[in-house]
C-alpha cells in the first residue's frame, strides 16, 4: 500500500470516528499529495509523497513558532496537534551521531576535503536524509565536519 492510499485510508477512518483534528491535518495532507501529483506528471512515489509530508510538518512547527511569539497559544496548540499527526507519516528521525555517520560516509565518498565542498556534500546528503532529518541540522554537521 502506497503512502497516498494509506492516507486515504486513515482519513476515512478519522472521519467514522468523528476526529476533527486528525481530519483536518489528514485532509490539508491529501490535498498537498495530490497538489503534488499534479505538478509531476507520471505516479506519486513514496519519495516524493514523503518530501510533502515533511514540508507541511515543517510549515506547521513555524507557524506554531509565530503563534508562540505572538501569544496565540491556542492557535499554537492546533498547529502542533497538525504536526503530530503529519509525523505519524514520516520515518523516525536521526539522532547527532547517527547524522554525522551518515554525514562523514558522504563526505568520504564524495571526496570533499575542505569547506568549498560543501554543495557537493550537501546535493547527496539532501538526497540520501530525506525524510530523516531537517535541512538545518544536515548543513549544520556538515559544515562542522567540513572545517
Amino acid at each position: 500500500m502506497s503512502l497516498f492510499e494509506k492516507i486515504s485510508s486513515d482519513l476515512l477512518s478519522a472521519m467514522k470516528a468523528k476526529d476533527k483534528v486528525t481530519t483536518e491535518a489528514l485532509r490539508n495532507l491529501k490535498k498537498a499529495l495530490i497538489e503534488a501529483k499534479t505538478a509531476k506528471p507520471g505516479e506519486l512515489d513514496d519519495a516524493d509523497a514523503l518530501k510533502a509530508v515533511s514540508k507541511l510538518a515543517k510549515q506547521g512547527r513555524d507557524s506554531a513558532a509565530i503563534y508562540t511569539e505572538q501569544s496565540r497559544t491556542d492557535l499554537a496548540g492546533e498547529e502542533l496537534a497538525q504536526v503530530a499527526v503529519y509525523e505519524q507519516y514520516l520515518p523516525q528521525k536521526m539522532s547527532a551521531e547517527e547524522l554525522q555517520t551518515v554525514i562523514r560516509d558522504i563526505i568520504f565518498s564524495t571526496g570533499a576535503t575542505s569547506i568549498k565542498d560543501m554543495g557537493k556534500v550537501m546535493g547527496v546528503a539532501s538526497k540520501q536524509l530525506a525524510g530523516r532529518a531537517e535541512g538545518k541540522d544536515i548543513s549544520e554537521a556538515v559544515k562542522k565536519l567540513l572545517s
